[in-house]
């Protein structure tokens, strides 16, 4: 399979992310049953979102960033960590390095901020390409969505 011609940037305009909010209707409502009701909160409002776009705009993932005060409240209350979430991929675009791509990125937009850390909260079946990551579980199996998950967190 070739791996199209991609970008990974900041969704720095309300169009970006428009096309981050696309991919995760797409993965977490559309494939894996998440009601539409609960994947957007109002993190969305704060994250620091990050778009994969092939080179003639079609998105292919998407991820965002928590700090401060938002990754506080999911992190334990830690300053100094990140909260890494809602990293989707379109099933077109899978095993072609975005997600690595994508959690990269996130990490430089954490590590910009002054941030030690990030923590996420995987989906059991992603546990392999987050500690290919670098990432490290901790804690107990818990669900999310209905989904189950394990908190892993990797130092930036």
């Amino acid at each position: 399979m070739t791996v199209p011609a991609y970008a990974v940037r900041v969704a720095a305009e309300d169009a970006d992310r428009a096309l981050c909010f696309a991919v995760r209707r797409e993965v977490f409502v559309g494939e894996q049953g998440v009601p539409e009701e609960i994947e957007y909160d109002a993190y969305d409002a704060v994250a620091v979102h990050v778009l994969a776009v092939r080179k003639d705009g079609v998105p292919l993932g998407a991820g965002r960033l928590l700090h401060g005060e938002a990754a506080a409240a999911k992190v334990g209350g830690d300053p100094s960590v990140g909260s890494l979430g809602r990293l989707a991929v379109s099933k077109e675009a899978r095993g072609l390095g975005i997600g690595a791509a994508l959690v990269r990125a996130i990490e430089d937009a954490a590590r910009e901020r002054g941030l030690a850390a990030v923590d996420l909260h995987a989906q059991t079946q992603a546990l392999g390409f987050y500690e290919r990551l670098g990432y490290e579980a901790y804690g107990p199996e818990f669900p999310d969505a209905g989904i189950p998950h394990r908190a892993m967190r990797r130092a930036v």
